[in-house]
């Protein structure tokens, strides 16, 4: 049978392999009252473990009808006022997250078997502190955001080249040069969960759900 047979392939995958994952114990009981100390150490770990690009998540919206849309996104910071993330006001998820401003990350970490996940209400900055969060980053990251017109459509990969290099040419010279549409959102937890994997796939799930206090109550899940 052909190797690019889909039916073979996903019969000869595995997950979570001894020889490039480690599967480490997780005790709910010694985890911090709040999602964002756990969260900052478990990405810490995964760095310190080699996970390729632990920074990207998966960022889940929906549109008017309420239908669903994902896509990967960076993450720009995690504090106490959310886990955020950039785009364009007028792109798509942007479009989406005006409409309904509620969203849910997810981050998966294979190198430790661990999942987060995070959903709640989604804020956009304001305009100054998105442009200063995007001259904070690369020059490629700021060429990407002036070439603009995310989630539009493109009449060819030549139009795209053009305004590119126009972009980067601009970024390189300007440093300084704004992108009005760019917008830094950040989702503030109502509910997160850490997921650990096992190897006799007893997986610990730990979810905190905030209460009108501020404060965050714990409960295990099953697997």
């Amino acid at each position: 049978m052909a190797a690019t047979d889909l039916h073979t392939l996903l019969k000869s995958l595995r997950v979570w392999s001894p020889g490039t994952t480690e599967l480490r114990p997780f005790d709910p009981a010694s985890a911090p009252d709040a999602p964002l100390p756990l969260f900052t150490t478990w990405f810490a770990e995964a760095v310190a473990a080699g996970q390729p690009e632990p920074h990207t998540v998966s960022l889940a919206t929906t549109d008017e009808e309420g239908r669903a849309d994902v896509r990967i996104v960076m993450l720009h910071g995690a504090d106490t006022d959310g886990w955020s993330f950039g785009s364009h006001v007028t792109s798509r998820k942007g479009h989406q997250l005006n409409a309904r401003p509620y969203a849910a990350l997810a981050f998966y970490w294979p190198v430790l078997g661990r999942q987060i996940r995070l959903r709640g209400p989604v804020t956009a900055a304001p305009s100054e502190e998105s442009q200063a969060d995007l001259h904070a980053r690369s020059t490629g990251a700021l060429a990407a955001a002036l070439t603009g017109l995310q989630s539009g459509p493109l009449s060819s990969l030549q139009e795209l080249r053009e305004a590119s290099d126009a972009a980067w040419e601009r970024a390189r010279t300007d440093p300084a040069a704004l992108s009005p549409t760019w917008t830094l959102y950040r989702l503030h937890p109502e509910e997160a969960e850490f997921f650990q994997g096992d190897p006799e796939r007893r997986h610990v799930r730990l979810r905190y759900t905030e209460q009108p206090d501020g404060t965050w109550q714990r409960q295990l899940l099953w697997p």
